[in-house]
């Protein structure tokens, strides 16, 4: 299948990248990073419009859309230490759920195959089932592990009577052997779901989820040292998922589901970061951005910076960089 370019509006890359097409091979041989747009909100069950968040993620910025987006802790500019690209938009029609799927799953698949980091804007949580799944497919069957940005735990077992939802993928990846429940990590759970039958079955799985209690008590820094380490142990390398109502939605309303209490966004920027640094990324998804119910788009540029710090954290990686050799600043007065 050719190039769909952008599937609601103008074909725009993320910030001005080039462009690609998974149908022609050459033309992402030797990227570094693929762009992929999963314009899906299907499986919403409350409120919809996440089929416009990739198009909102690529376009906010007040910078030129040039290219290049040096960051200024870092000393790196990922769209150009890295050769990233944007395959536009996989075509996924919500009335045909699984065909919708297959269709980012092969798409995910082609990229990862090809040595690149998908890196897919949503679309509503339920395309992580079919993200993940092509990256296990490319990457190993049951060596990927996750990590989890989420304020639900989309682990249940139907959604209005259908496998298919953004409340389930969770379920269906761990059910399907593509990820191990025990390298399952779920950070900034909170509010009033899931009921005791799904936390059941969550820990039967054995899966590990911090939830805003435990964060506040124990803080962020060492919930995320103990998630790293059992997101690495026998596992070949690290998707990172990351639902937008993470984020308390003071600072993040264009979302579907929104539950109060949540992360900050400078929380969410550095724990990010801090993962592209020091662990083996192999996946990344961005998910439930609803333009529709932004705020001077607010939300838009918070899932699009989630985008950034993830590459400028690979590409600082790639170069060598450690967590603990980022200095506090550069700007001290005795030049860089």
């Amino acid at each position: 299948m050719a190039r769909y370019g952008g599937m609601f509006g103008p074909d725009v890359t993320f910030l001005g990248v080039e462009r690609c097409d998974l149908a022609d091979p050459a033309s992402y041989t030797g990227a570094d990073v693929v762009i992929i747009g999963a314009p899906y909100d299907a499986g919403a069950s409350y409120r919809g419009g996440a089929r416009f968040g990739p198009q909102a993620i690529r376009t906010a910025d007040y910078l030129p859309h040039d290219s290049s987006r040096p960051h200024l802790t870092l000393r790196v500019d990922p769209l150009r230490d890295l050769r990233v690209v944007d395959a536009g938009d996989v075509e996924m029609p919500g009335v045909e759920g699984r065909q919708a799927l297959d269709r980012l799953e092969a798409a995910v698949q082609a990229a990862a195959g090809a040595g690149a980091v998908p890196v897919v804007l949503g679309g509503d949580h339920t395309i992580t089932w079919p993200d993940v799944t092509g990256v296990a497919r490319a990457v190993g069957w049951g060596r990927v592990s996750v990590i989890h940005f989420d304020a639900h735990a989309d682990t249940g077992e139907l959604q209005f009577g259908s496998l298919i939802g953004h409340g389930l993928p969770m379920r269906r990846l761990i059910e399907s052997g593509a990820c191990r429940g025990d390298r399952f990590l779920q950070l900034g759970l909170r509010g009033y779901w899931p009921e005791p039958d799904v936390l059941d079955w969550m820990a039967e799985q054995r899966m590990r989820s911090y939830e805003m209690h435990e964060i506040v008590q124990r803080g962020l820094t060492e919930c995320l040292d103990e998630a790293f380490a059992i997101a690495t142990d026998d596992c070949d390398g690290v998707f990172v998922s990351v639902d937008i109502d993470v984020t308390d939605p003071g600072s993040a309303p264009g979302t579907g589901t929104p539950e109060p209490g949540g992360f900050t966004p400078r929380q969410l920027l550095d724990a990010v970061r801090r993962i592209a640094v020091e662990l083996p990324v192999v996946g990344v998804d961005v998910v439930e951005v609803s333009p529709p119910y932004d705020s001077a788009d607010v939300t838009a540029f918070l899932a699009n910076r989630v985008v950034l710090e993830m590459l400028s954290g690979i590409a600082y990686r790639r170069g060598g960089g450690t967590w603990d050799a980022i200095p506090p600043t550069l700007l001290d007065g005795r030049g860089a």
